[in-house]
């Protein structure tokens, strides 16, 4: 492994393989957001806390490129989150961004100046004082009043109440959203109630979209991926056999001959405590006094895909021929939103269960055509 983004997707596989022990339906997550928040905390970490968090974030095996190849350079992990947030942070027209780090300090506790020059170097962050000390609860709406105006409105209670007290010194916080359209959308008077199969036994009914059209294969900054298995209750077998090496050759340019996509009709909201979630991935020494929450937002409509995600941390295909299928999603699947420019997975989750009001989507046939 020698990139930033290969880490973040080590660390999507480690949480989402740890967070589907005890979660036994939809998961959604910003592993970005994450690895971001957590890289913040880890600027100031020293020692064995230091040592944990480079562990389970897989930034001791992040290398630099030299002339003479790569060698391996874990100090350099913040070189490379600057130059990726300046990527993701550049203007386009073509859908909407939004990153933000943000961190919050007691105002009247001495931080180490280098350490909060450097939060704004490498993360690009601003730096706010807040009163935890006498006002911790007014401090806590402040925080998640930013989270909600960064994610359009999306994200909110970030920090749940009480979550913060007197006793906190430090929070930092990232922020990331994203909105865009379909390359062709879909017509809201072909949506038509249809069958979503949670298991061989068992349908549900869904306002499933559709669409019939010839797709040609195109650079694009973002897409969505989805991993569907083949049989209907195949998406055991397919998680229990995913790893980050695994998903890395699936996404990569080279096996990306078709732009999978999917919908779903409704919102969907998940919040983690990632505090246990960490722990049990080797990170124990960083949260004897901390708290990490993490909650994240999708919509999928006709016009197309809106997600959010806010993460917190407090102290004290190529083919070579076209061809014609048709790609039905009514059954569990996993999905991700990929920045193909930077390699960067901003958003992943499975959906199976119908519980909440999600539904799926049906492309129809189309033609894949092969890069010029």
């Amino acid at each position: 492994m020698s990139s930033l983004s290969e880490a973040i997707i080590h660390l999507a596989i480690d949480l989402f393989h740890q967070i589907r022990k005890s979660e036994k339906e939809n998961i959604f997550l910003s592993p970005f957001s994450i690895s971001s928040a957590l890289a913040m905390t880890y600027l100031g970490a020293r020692e064995n806390t230091a040592s944990e968090m480079q562990k389970v974030l897989h930034f001791n095996k992040i290398a630099e490129n030299t002339r003479g190849g790569a060698v391996e350079k874990p100090g350099n992990v913040h070189q490379h989150f600057q130059k990726l947030l300046t990527e993701l942070k550049k203007s386009t027209d073509a859908y909407e961004l939004s990153v933000a780090n943000r961190l919050y300090g007691e105002k009247e506790f001495r931080f180490l100046q280098e350490y909060m020059d450097n939060v704004q170097k490498f993360y690009l962050a601003s730096v706010e004082s807040a009163d935890f000390k006498n006002a911790a609860e007014e401090s806590r709406k402040m925080i998640n009043s930013w989270v909600e105006s960064q994610t359009n409105g999306k994200i909110k209670e970030l920090f749940p109440k009480d979550s913060l007290d007197s006793s906190t010194v430090l929070v930092l916080v990232n922020a990331v959203y994203f909105k865009g359209q379909w390359n062709q959308k879909f017509k809201e008077e072909h949506t038509a109630e249809e069958k979503f199969w949670l298991n061989k036994d068992t349908s549900k009914p869904v306002r499933m979209m559709k669409q019939t059209n010839s797709f040609k294969f195109v650079s694009l900054e973002d897409v969505m991926m989805v991993l569907l298995p083949n049989e209907v209750d195949g998406l055991q077998e397919l998680e229990d056999q995913l790893t980050a090496e695994k998903l890395i050759a699936w996404t990569s340019p080279q096996n990306m001959g078709k732009k999978w996509t999917y919908t779903c009709l409704g919102l969907k909201w998940k919040s983690y405590d990632l505090v246990p979630t960490l722990q049990a991935l080797g990170m124990v020494d960083a949260f004897n006094d901390r708290v990490v929450f993490h909650k994240s937002f999708v919509e999928v409509t006709e016009e197309g895909t809106e997600a959010a995600a806010a993460t917190g941390v407090g102290v004290a295909v190529i083919t070579s021929l076209p061809i014609r299928e048709s790609f039905r999603c009514d059954h569990p699947f996993l999905f991700l939103i990929k920045h193909i420019k930077t390699n960067s997975i901003l958003f992943c989750g499975r959906v199976s269960s119908l519980r909440c009001p999600w539904a799926a989507a049906t492309l129809g046939t189309f033609r894949d055509v092969p890069r010029a």
